[in-house]
């Protein structure tokens, strides 16, 4: 996975979950660990969407557990 993708995707989460990048390991539960609600894992796939122009299907944001499977996705949607 390219650095450039780790980083923005890292910077739009700490951003819409309103935390510090340090809090942002590979490992980081989304709901557990960060703190989010559905409202935000909702704004945060918006925010993904957007920026990089992909569609992130709800089925797939359901697995979505971790920082590293939304990189994951990510790259993936991108073809990286």
């Amino acid at each position: 996975m390219g650095d450039r993708i780790e980083s923005e995707v890292r910077a739009i989460l700490a951003e819409q979950l309103g935390v510090e990048l340090s809090e942002l390991r590979p490992e980081a539960n989304i709901l557990d660990d960060l703190g989010a609600d559905s409202l935000d894992v909702v704004e945060m796939v918006m925010c993904l969407e957007e920026a990089f122009e992909i569609e992130l299907p709800d089925d797939e944001v359901e697995t979505m557990r971790t920082i590293a499977d939304v990189e994951r996705f990510v790259s993936s949607a991108l073809g990286l």
